[in-house]
């Protein structure tokens, strides 16, 4: 079964295509098709204006176009569109969700940080977490990061904050949010020593990816440390040259180690663990759930 998973974030838009296939010994194996990224920046418009500009608006759509003829050309039979903290901030949200149904014909849902959360953690992380530790999972986002703590198996907190990397970069973090969310943390976390931090998304992915530790093995709260230091005082453009980033990732990465970092500092985490997985691919297991269920299979 081929299926589709689209992410529209404050920093991008995703198009992820994977086929789903049921093992010999009934597993489901999910194969990565395509995985296209275009960097619309919403968050930019939204985080500084409250709503999204109408040339943001018009890229969007296009940008759904494009996804709409690979879809057709790759023969997906069913997907899932969602938007995130840019699309919930902006007071415009819903209308340009009219004029994109209108347009392309996608249904996009607009998703809380919570849902966002509980969709990469049922779909993907939990499978893989034991009933004997405590785990902090950390997802930093352009316009929100979401902190969810389990322990023994069971969700001791969700919460989603107000605090991602387009906001810090615009100024749009006061110093009662970031006391609110350490309180929180801190609050929290203490109960549950030692504990271990999972990370996803882009920026702690492409860390990952230039630290060169083998996949499975964690990142040391140290390590996060020295790369912001040097990142935080490497000027943009040779950012870009000299890790060979993308113009919308060089500037937000530095952002995003500095939340990654507070959370750990404050939860007593002294590594984090990158299962390199987001909120497509969460959305494509859940819809080849929701099939398999529909037509009474069970999938686990």
């Amino acid at each position: 079964m081929i299926l589709a998973a689209i992410d529209i974030g404050s920093n991008a838009a995703r198009l992820l295509i994977s086929e789903a296939s049921v093992y010999k010994d009934g597993t489901v194996d999910y194969t990565k098709q395509n995985l296209l990224r275009i960097p619309l920046r919403l968050g930019f418009d939204v985080f500084d204006n409250g709503f999204i500009s109408d040339v943001k608006k018009a890229k969007l759509i296009e940008t759904l176009k494009a996804y709409r003829l690979l879809m057709n050309i790759y023969k997906v039979e069913a997907y899932k569109a969602c938007a995130t903290s840019a699309m919930r901030d902006a007071s415009n949200g819903a209308k340009i969700l009219e004029e994109i149904y209108a347009e392309t014909g996608f249904k996009i849902s607009i998703i809380s940080g919570q849902e966002e959360a509980n969709i990469i953690y049922e779909t993907h992380i939990a499978e893989n977490l034991s009933d004997n530790r405590a785990y902090l999972y950390i997802d930093v986002g352009g316009g929100s990061t979401e902190v969810t703590l389990y322990s023994h198996g069971h969700t001791i907190f969700k919460e989603s904050f107000n605090i991602g990397t387009i906001r810090l970069l615009h100024n749009k973090v006061t110093d009662e949010q970031w006391e609110h969310m350490k309180w929180f943390v801190k609050t929290y976390a203490r109960d549950y020593q030692p504990l271990e931090a999972i990370g996803t998304g882009g920026n702690i992915n492409k860390i990952f990816s230039i630290s060169k530790r083998k996949e499975g093995r964690p990142l040391s709260l140290d390590l996060l440390k020295d790369y912001y230091k040097e990142l935080s005082y490497t000027p943009l453009e040779e950012r870009k040259h000299l890790y060979q980033f993308r113009d919308d990732r060089a500037d937000v990465i530095v952002p995003a180690l500095q939340i990654y970092i507070a959370i750990m500092r404050w939860s007593l985490a002294d590594e984090i663990y990158v299962p390199k997985i987001g909120l497509a691919d969460g959305l494509i297991k859940m819809l080849y759930n929701e099939h398999t269920n529909k037509a009474g299979v069970k999938v686990g």
